[in-house]
């Protein structure tokens, strides 16, 4: 299972209800930073997360609205938190920006206030256990080194009680070691194999999460199919086609059909532009793929597998909601 709470949905300038992009990933006892647009800080105040084990941070591209927040997030490092190390992720053009503010800026030169690691990121795994990945692929923007991210939880053989039972295995460590997928001998002296209760694989919960993104191609297709989320860009409305295309965005309706045609569960939008009204913005999108939500500040998703993604703490927009962006 993940959970993610959209800190910033902002597209490129703050509004008076929205801050700038940023969203935090949590699974298990981790916690990922996706991009740290000015404000985060105080958004994870408001949030109630906070700065503990907030280790890892993930840049999506290099562009102000996404990585300013850094300077004043390392800066409350320095004088009033503590964190054991740092790791900031990112495209080499993105970690030039990054390096460039904090050492530049920030540090002036000085050392930082933990280990800080700037790891420039390639397509793949980036890192890895035994329950879930994260991964990245390259997504095309403005400006190079554009990078989307992949939460994959691994597969698992669901555990048959029902066989289980007709075997007469008891309840308790054998089960436990047939789950891990050990050999067991019962007091009767039968073995019994992984394979006599557990049932066929079934995929994990998947969140794809874009970054600013300007072509829906083969490669984001690849990793997004049957999603269980995919969180991705909502700047522009399809009557402004030409202008998205311009800038490097995608339009909302675009994103929506692309939903829909690669079985995506559920479309999350963010990097909602002010220039739209909202209800305008969830209009567009549910024509063609139902199950979306224009996320605001503080949203808090869980994504389960055989579930549908679920909202906590507020209710899902509705059609006729009317507030501005």
């Amino acid at each position: 299972m993940f959970e993610i709470v959209f800190l910033g949905t902002s597209a490129s300038a703050p509004s008076i209800h929205r801050g700038l992009s940023a969203q935090v990933v949590m699974v298990k006892n981790h916690r990922f930073l996706i991009d740290c647009g000015e404000g985060t800080q105080r958004q994870l105040l408001r949030s109630g997360i906070g700065f503990k084990r907030l280790n890892r941070i993930l840049i999506t591209h290099g562009h102000l609205d996404h990585i300013l927040g850094l300077a004043g997030l390392m800066s409350t490092f320095m004088r009033w938190e503590s964190i054991e190390e740092m790791e900031i992720w990112g495209g080499r053009w993105a970690l030039d920006r990054v390096q460039d503010l904090l050492y530049g800026v920030v540090l002036r030169g000085g050392k930082p206030p933990m280990p800080l690691h700037l790891i420039d990121v390639r397509p793949g795994v980036l890192m890895e256990d035994e329950d879930f990945s994260v991964s990245a692929f390259p997504v095309e923007h403005r400006g190079r080194g554009c990078f989307g991210y992949v939460f994959q939880e691994k597969p698992r053989r669901p555990f048959l009680v029902e066989k289980a039972e007709a075997l007469n295995i008891p309840a308790g460590p054998e089960r436990a070691r047939l789950v891990r997928g050990e050999a067991v001998t019962l007091a009767d002296g039968r073995v019994i194999q992984p394979d006599a209760v557990l049932g066929e694989s079934l995929p994990g919960a998947r969140l794809v999460f874009t970054g600013d993104i300007a072509v829906l191609d083969g490669t984001l297709a690849d990793v997004a199919q049957n999603a269980h989320a995919l969180v991705t860009e909502g700047t522009y409305l399809d009557e402004e086609n030409e202008l998205a295309g311009e800038f490097g965005h995608m339009t909302v309706g675009k994103a929506a059909r692309f939903a829909s045609e690669i079985g995506v569960q559920t479309l999350l939008l963010t990097h909602v532009s002010r220039r739209y009204r909202e209800r305008d913005v969830i209009h567009e999108a549910r024509q063609f793929f139902p199950n979306t939500y224009v996320v605001r500040d503080f949203d808090h998703f869980l994504v389960t597998k055989g579930r549908p993604v679920q909202k906590i703490d507020g209710a899902r927009l509705s059609d006729n909601q009317t507030t501005d962006v």
